[in-house]
């Protein structure tokens, strides 16, 4: 690799699922080129535990940079910034691969981060590219407690907007630096229902990070970026936005932080 840094997955045990889904793993990411979307550099399958070859994103996980890192500041641009990258990948992953991916995964420690924190999504390996083009499809439930779609659970019918889901509680994650699935003494804690609590008594602000809520400047974006999270958390899968929307979303609400007045001085 000319000294080049790499990351090897490989599984800790390997039966007809694990092979399966490394199988997957590297069909799909043959299929991808997306600048946040990790990219995959190769693959053994001729060893006894298979093993896949990824370019090294340096900085660990957003899950790791906004609960193992309490003491670093991130800024609301900076989360922003992620949040429209990772949502830019999904909605390559659902609009323009063909045929259309569903990740199926998506949680914040799926997200890696490079030396410029530039959002990579990754792990593919429940990922499953939906069949014949059709909208939705029954498959076994997979995913992760906390970010799993409550529709796509009770039904096992799949679609892309489960990932729309999901992504609605990376976006409620990025503004509170809260886990979405959490222990507090004997307490279990999920992040939906504080936040969905919240919204309903209009408290929201007792939820978010201190970091970014003392920012009163910042409200309105906090705000939008709160809207856009409760359309994703729709409990309808149908009428949840497409990634397309989320991302063209995000964009303009990151605009409003970038728009900058000068005086001109006409003679």
């Amino acid at each position: 690799m000319n000294n080049r840094q790499i990351a090897i997955k490989r599984s800790k045990t390997i039966g007809e699922r694990e092979l399966k889904e490394f199988g997957k793993e590297i069909l799909i990411l043959s299929q991808v080129n997306h600048k946040n979307i990790v990219k995959s550099l190769g693959c053994c399958l001729e060893v006894e535990i298979p093993i896949l070859v990824f370019e090294f994103i340096s900085e660990g996980t957003l899950f790791d940079l906004l609960h193992g890192k309490l003491g670093i500041s991130i800024p609301l641009g900076t989360r922003l910034r992620i949040a429209q990258e990772a949502a830019e990948a999904l909605a390559y992953l659902h609009s323009w691969a063909s045929p259309p991916i569903v990740h199926r995964d998506i949680k914040t420690s799926n997200i890696l981060l490079d030396e410029n924190f530039v959002a990579k999504v990754s792990d593919f390996g429940a990922s499953v590219l939906a069949p014949g083009g059709h909208d939705q499809f029954v498959t076994h439930v997979l995913g992760t407690r906390g970010y799993l779609d409550p529709e796509y659970l009770q039904s096992g019918q799949l679609t892309v907007k489960s990932d729309v889901y999901s992504f609605g509680v990376v976006l409620i994650e990025l503004l509170t630096r809260k886990k979405a699935f959490r222990m507090e003494g004997m307490e279990t804690r999920c992040l939906v229902a504080d936040f969905l609590s919240s919204t309903k008594d209009s408290n929201v602000a007792t939820i978010l990070d201190d970091e970014i809520s003392k920012n009163r400047e910042s409200m309105r974006q906090i705000t939008e970026v709160l809207k856009l999270a409760s359309e994703c958390l729709h409990i309808e899968g149908e009428k949840r936005p497409k990634m397309q929307q989320v991302a063209a979303t995000l964009d303009s609400i990151r605009a409003v932080d970038n728009m900058q007045y000068q005086v001109i001085e006409i003679s």
